[in-house]
């Protein structure tokens, strides 16, 4: 937990901040070079170059990168569409880039939501994530479970006119934990995700299946339980028309009976709150 006094964050959660903010300047630095006709893959090796310069050798998953209407899943129905195509990018489209990279055994998970010039509908869609961000926070807080917040997150996102888009992904999750991994000069994936980060969500999934609680926040019953401490990477991702945004970034949760100790974010100088922050 943090400080009292200071609100220092512990030495166990420094390492995860810097990887978070080593994963943000990558993708504000990857989104700065963006231009017309790059492609998706080449957007995602440009993201794995400019981390392993900087001593990235380990990934929960490999970057992904969602040009136009991709980044709404529109038509997504098998895992393998998640992975970067030849999609080229086009003045005004939106983009969002995804990456998780493991430093000194650190993980993240991040999403950067953007546009390739002025784009009004993904810019109303990043604005009206805030109300999200502070929704999952407060109830996590009070100690709802888990599946009740999805759903909570569900009917918010249908009251601003949105689809739920992270309903796409592998067991509809808007969220999953993260842990340490042990640190390697090199470890290999298997489709696009690291075998380290994947072994240690297999067991948490096989600890969590014997004690009534799983790694993965999902809108199914495995998930209906109160939030488990440990740091979940969360991204609820918001879709309207062909056009997609949404942020990831890690919570951190506690046993603590303080609630502003309960659960906080691990960082609040990100791109995405400090937007929020300069719009008001």
């Amino acid at each position: 937990m943090r400080t009292a006094v200071t609100g220092e964050l512990p030495a166990q959660l420094r390492g995860f901040r810097k990887v978070q903010r080593l994963a943000y300047e990558c993708a504000e630095a990857v989104a700065a070079r963006l231009r017309p006709g790059v492609t998706e893959r080449e957007a995602a090796r440009m993201q794995r170059s400019w981390l392993r310069e900087r001593g990235v050798r380990d990934w929960f998953h490999l970057p992904f990168a969602w040009f136009g209407d991709r980044t709404a899943f529109v038509n997504f129905r098998v895992p393998l569409q998640f992975f970067p195509t030849d999609r080229r990018l086009e003045p005004g489209m939106p983009f969002i880039l995804d990456m998780a990279p493991v430093l000194d055994g650190h993980t993240a998970d991040i999403g950067y939501s953007g546009s390739l010039g002025l784009n009004p509908v993904q810019d109303r869609l990043m604005a009206d994530l805030e109300a999200h961000r502070e929704l999952i926070l407060r109830e996590v807080r009070g100690r709802r479970p888990l599946r009740e917040i999805h759903e909570d997150v569900d009917r918010l996102m249908v009251r601003q006119g949105y689809a739920n888009r992270h309903r796409a992904y592998p067991f509809g999750v808007i969220a999953h934990k993260v842990d340490r991994v042990r640190p390697r000069r090199w470890s290999p994936h298997v489709f696009g995700f690291g075998t380290q980060a994947l072994k240690g969500l297999a067991s948490d999934a096989l600890h969590g299946h014997r004690e009534g609680w799983s790694p993965l926040w999902s809108p199914y019953r495995f998930s209906d339980h109160p939030p488990r401490p440990g740091l979940w990477a969360v991204e609820p991702h918001l879709g309207f028309r062909g056009t997609g945004a949404k942020f990831e970034e890690i919570l951190v949760v506690t046993d603590s009976e303080d609630p502003e100790e309960s659960a906080f974010w691990l960082d609040d100088d990100l791109p995405h709150v400090r937007r929020w922050a300069e719009e008001k």
